[in-house]
């Protein structure tokens, strides 16, 4: 296998995932698709979309990311690059099973998301208890 790709597979499993559903919308040249997130860490996204994307497939992200503050949630915008490493056909289904690798992200909407997946992973925590 192309050791890129490998190594993205690997960096991929040591993100935590959490199964949260945050919507997000996917550009491509003739992609324009409204979806939300099966799971998602900070190196990328695994969702159900209705079209069929090659593995490799260049993608631009908005992530509607929910963001609380004191009480209150608010939707937090953040884009990003990304490219398609997996796609699965469901069965008896229209739609696929597609994972995304986010290859193209500033710093600080990493940052965003880090502190997103980590805030829900101690809700997570909390809620299973001691």
């Amino acid at each position: 296998g192309d050791p890129v790709t490998q190594k993205n597979f690997q960096e991929k499993r040591r993100h935590p995932r959490i199964e949260n559903n945050v919507p997000f919308k996917i550009y491509a040249p003739d992609i324009d698709l409204v979806t939300e997130t099966k799971n998602i860490s900070c190196a990328g996204a695994y969702c159900k979309i209705s079209k069929f994307l090659e593995p490799m497939t260049k993608l631009k992200i908005t992530l509607l990311l929910p963001v609380r503050k004191g009480g209150k949630v608010s939707t937090k915008k953040l884009s990003c690059g990304g490219v398609v490493v997996r796609t699965e056909n469901i069965p008896n289904s229209e739609d696929f099973f597609t994972a995304i690798f986010f290859n193209d992200i500033l710093p600080r909407d990493a940052q965003v998301l880090a502190g997103y997946v980590k805030g829900a992973l101690e809700q997570e925590k909390a809620a299973v208890g001691p």
